[in-house]
C-alpha cells in the first residue's frame, strides 16, 4: 500500500470514529471541489462543537504577533493541567474555538484584526482543493530551501498536509546557519504572511496529524524561537498530553527531547510527569540503544529514583550490545539524568579504554566532564586518555592538550609524561603564551605541584616573562592568580610582583570581586614572601585582614595511639596553631637525633638548643594527587614553610591508620616518629607502653 492510500484511509478512520453514531457518512473520490467542501464543512464543525466547552479552561487570550518575533505573547494566559495516563483511553476532546486565534497587530495591541480559523482563502486551504498538491517532504524541502522563507513561500502557493514537513525543514535549514543569519532569518520567517497561516493549519491539523508529525511540530516551533505562552506552543502540549498513549518508542525520544528543550510551565510539567508514567510502563519493551539513552538523557534531572534505577537496569541488561558510540555516549547521558551508576561507568570505561585510538576530542572532553559532573574517578580511565593524548601529541592543539590538563587537575591526576611534553612544547614555542593561556597553565603546575627537573627552571623564566609582557592590561584578579601559582611553586618574578603589592591593586582586590577568595590568595602570597627566601622578606608588609582558624579535628585513635607509644598526654600537644594561620594535629619534641621524646612539662629541656620539633600531620587523599603520594600545590607549600619554621614533618595517612588495630597503630606511629637508626635502641624502652 503505498502512502498517499495509507494517509488517506488513517485520516477515514480518525473521522469515522469521531463523528456520532447515529449519523452515517459515505466517502467517495471527490469529483469537484463542492464535494471537499463538504468535507470540509464536516471537519471543521465538528471541531468548532468540541471546542467550545474546553479551550476556555486553557486560554483566556488570543494569541498575539507582532511585527517582531520576540513579542509573541499570550494575554492572561490560564491552563488546566489536568492528565491522566490509561492505556485503554486516548483522550481527543480538546479542540479549537474559533473565537480563540492567530491575530496580527495593527497599530495597538488594542486594534486586533482577527482572522477567520475557517480560511475562507479556498484556494490556499488544503481541504478545499479539487486536486490535492504533489505531496511534499521535510527532507525535500530542507534541500531545495535555502532560507525559511523559501519554505514558508512553497507553503502559501500550495499548503499540503501535514504541516510537521514545512515547520521540520524550517528547523533543519536553521540549524545550518550561523547564528546571526540564524537570528535575522527568524525576523524575516515571525514577519512573513503565511508564517500565521502556517501556525492556524498546524493548531487545525493537530487534532489528526500522526502522533510523531504532531511531536516533530512542536520540536521544531521550540526550537525556532515561538515563545512557550503562545497559543500555539499551548495547545500542541494539551493535544500531546491528550494523545500520549499514542507514544510509541520512536516518540519517546522526540517527547523527551521537546521537554529538555522546553521552559517549566504547568503544562510541561504535567507533560513530563506523564512521560514517567509512560517510560516506567514501556521501560523493558524498548529495542533500540540509542532510544534508550536519548529517553535517559532527557527524562530530567529530577526523575524519580526508583525510574532512574529502572532505567539503569535496563542499559545494563542491554550492555552486551553496546557499540563503542553508545559507551562513550553513556558518560554524558549519566550526567545528564543526574545518576551514578558506577557498575554501568566502569563497563563503559574498559570499552572507551580499547577503543580511544581515533577518539574525537570533543567525545574526550565530553567523558571528562561528565566524569567531574558525576564525581567519578577511574584510574584507568584517565590514563587511557592520557597515553593516547600523549602517544599522538602532535596532532593536537596546545589549546586542546591544555582544556584536558585543566579537567585532569580537577581530578587532582598527575600524568607525568603529558604533562612534560606540554612542558617541552612551551620551552620550544612560547608564541602560544597569552593572557588567556597564562593563568591557566601556572594553576595546573602549580596545583599539582609538577616539575621537571631538566626544563622547570627555563619553563618557569618564560611564563614569567610572558606575565611580564601583559602586566598593560591584565586584571588584578588575574594578576593574583598568577603569582599565587609562582609562589607555590617557589618562584618570585620580579616585575609582576611588584605590581601586585602596589596599594591600589591590594585595595581593589580587597574592595571588588570575589573579596574572600581574594583575601585568601594575598595571605598565600604574603606567607610566601616572608618565609620562602626572597628578597621581598623585609621590603613589604601587606596589610590584609585575618583569617578565621581552622576548626579543630579530633582525631581520638591517633591520639590514643600516641598516648600509648609515648608514655602518656604530656609528651605531645594537640591541635597547635602556629604562626601564618598554620595549623598542625599533633606536635613532639624530640632530641636532634630523633631517638628520644622530650616532655613538654620539664621547661629547661624545651628550651634546650638540640631540640628537633616534630609535626605530625593527619591527612586524608585530598591532598595527594590521584592514587599516588605526590603532594599537591597547597599542601607541598605548608609542608615546604614549616620546615622553613624548624619543623620535621611526618605525615599520617588517615584511611592507612584506620584500618589497622591498636598495637598496629602504635607500631605503625613509631616507625614513622623515631629515626631508622634510633628505632633498635626504641624497642627496648618502649616495650612496656603497648
Amino acid at each position: 500500500m503505498n502512502n498517499k492510500t495509507s494517509s488517506f484511509l488513517w485520516n477515514l478512520r480518525q473521522l469515522s470514529t469521531s463523528v456520532p453514531k447515529s449519523r452515517t457518512l459515505g466517502f467517495r473520490t471527490p469529483k469537484n471541489a463542492h464535494s471537499n467542501q463538504k468535507l470540509r464543512n464536516l471537519l471543521l464543525n465538528y471541531f468548532h462543537d468540541r471546542m467550545q466547552t474546553s479551550i476556555r479552561y486553557l486560554f483566556q487570550g488570543p494569541f498575539i504577533l507582532k511585527s517582531g518575533y520576540s513579542v509573541f505573547q499570550t494575554k492572561d494566559l490560564s491552563n488546566v493541567t489536568v492528565f491522566k495516563v490509561d492505556r485503554l483511553l486516548c483522550s481527543r476532546s480538546l479542540s479549537i474555538d474559533s473565537t480563540h486565534s492567530l491575530v496580527s497587530v495593527g497599530t495597538s495591541d488594542n486594534e486586533l484584526k482577527k482572522v477567520n480559523f475557517h480560511h475562507e482563502a479556498s484556494g490556499e486551504d488544503m481541504f478545499t482543493k479539487g486536486t490535492k498538491p504533489t505531496p511534499v517532504t521535510s527532507r525535500k524541502l530542507s534541500e531545495e530551501c535555502n532560507s525559511l522563507c523559501d519554505v514558508l513561500d512553497i507553503f502559501s502557493k500550495a499548503p499540503t498536509f501535514p504541516s510537521s514537513n514545512y515547520l521540520s525543514a524550517m528547523w533543519t535549514i536553521a540549524k545550518r546557519m550561523s547564528d546571526d543569519q540564524k537570528h535575522f532569518e527568524k525576523q524575516l520567517m515571525f514577519n512573513h504572511p503565511a508564517f500565521n497561516q502556517l501556525c492556524e493549519q498546524t493548531i487545525r491539523e493537530a487534532k489528526i496529524m500522526h502522533y510523531d508529525h504532531l511531536l516533530f511540530s512542536l520540536h521544531a516551533i521550540v526550537k525556532l524561537g515561538v515563545p512557550q505562552n503562545t497559543l500555539l506552543v499551548q495547545t500542541l502540549l494539551r493535544f500531546i498530553q491528550e494523545r500520549i498513549n499514542e507514544c510509541d518508542e520512536r516518540c519517546l525520544s522526540i517527547l523527551s527531547t521537546i521537554l529538555e528543550a522546553m521552559k517549566p510551565c504547568k503544562n510541561v510539567h504535567v507533560l513530563r510527569a506523564g512521560l514517567w508514567i509512560l517510560v516506567d510502563q514501556q521501560v523493558w519493551k524498548i529495542e533500540r540503544v540509542f532510544t534508550l539513552q536519548t529517553v535517559m538523557k532527557y527524562i530530567g534531572k529530577d526523575t524519580p529514583v526508583a525510574l532512574k534505577r529502572k532505567l539503569e537496569m535496563k542499559a545494563l541488561k542491554e550492555l552486551d550490545r553496546f557499540s563503542v558510540l553508545n559507551s562513550q555516549r553513556m558518560f554524558e547521558v549519566l550526567a545528564a539524568m543526574n545518576h551514578r551508576s558506577v557498575i554501568l561507568l566502569n563497563e563503559c570505561s574498559k570499552m572507551v579504554i580499547d577503543n580511544i585510538h581515533g577518539c574525537p576530542f570533543k567525545i574526550l572532553i565530553s567523558i571528562l566532564q561528565s566524569c567531574k559532573d558525576l564525581r567519578y574517578q577511574n584510574l584507568d580511565l584517565f590514563k587511557g586518555i592520557a597515553d593516547y593524548v600523549a602517544t599522538t601529541f602532535e596532532i593536537w592543539k596546545l589549546k586542546q592538550v591544555l582544556f584536558l590538563l585543566l579537567l585532569f587537575e580537577n581530578f587532582g591526576f598527575r600524568h607525568v609524561g603529558l604533562m612534560d611534553l606540554f612542558m617541552k612544547k612551551i620551552v620550544e614555542d612560547p608564541s602560544f603564551l597569552s593572557l588567556r593561556s597564562i593563568v591557566p597553565i601556572l594553576h595546573v603546575y602549580s596545583s599539582l605541584n609538577h616539575f621537571c627537573d631538566s626544563q622547570d627552571r627555563e619553563f618557569l623564566e618564560i611564563m614569567a616573562s610572558a606575565l611580564t609582557g601583559c602586566l598593560h592590561h591584565i586584571s588584578s584578579e588575574n594578576l593574583l592568580s598568577a603569582i599565587c601559582s609562582f609562589c607555590v611553586i617557589n618562584y618570585f618574578p620580579l616585575a609582576p610582583v611588584n605590581q601586585l603589592l602596589q596599594k591600589s591593586v591590594i585595595n581593589e582586590l580587597l574592595t571588588s570581586g570575589n573579596i574572600e577568595r581574594n583575601v585568601h590568595k594575598l595571605h598565600i602570597v604574603d606567607t610566601c614572601l616572608k618565609l620562602d627566601d626572597t628578597p621581598y622578606q623585609k621590603t613589604k608588609d601587606i596589610s590584609l585582614p585575618p583569617q578565621p582558624s581552622p576548626p579543630p579535628r579530633p582525631n581520638a585513635e591517633i591520639t590514643e595511639a600516641l598516648t600509648s607509644l609515648l608514655g602518656g598526654e604530656g609528651y605531645f600537644s594537640k591541635d597547635v596553631q602556629l604562626p601564618h594561620n598554620y595549623h598542625i594535629d599533633f606536635e613532639i619534641r624530640m632530641d636532634t637525633d630523633r631517638s628520644q621524646v622530650l616532655s613538654f612539662s620539664d621547661i629547661d629541656v624545651t628550651s634546650a638548643t638540640n631540640m628537633q620539633r616534630v609535626a605530625v600531620l593527619c591527612v586524608p587523599r585530598s591532598v595527594y594527587c590521584l592514587d599516588s603520594n605526590h603532594p599537591r600545590g597547597f599542601f607541598a607549600v605548608k609542608i615546604r614553610h614549616l620546615n622553613a619554621m624548624g619543623f620535621h614533618v611526618i605525615l599520617v595517612n588517615k584511611w592507612e591508620l584506620e584500618k589497622l588495630k591498636m598495637e598496629d597503630a602504635v607500631t605503625f606511629l613509631k616507625t614513622k616518629i623515631y629515626s631508622v637508626e634510633a628505632l633498635p635502641s626504641a624497642d627496648a624502652n618502649l616495650q612496656s607502653t603497648y
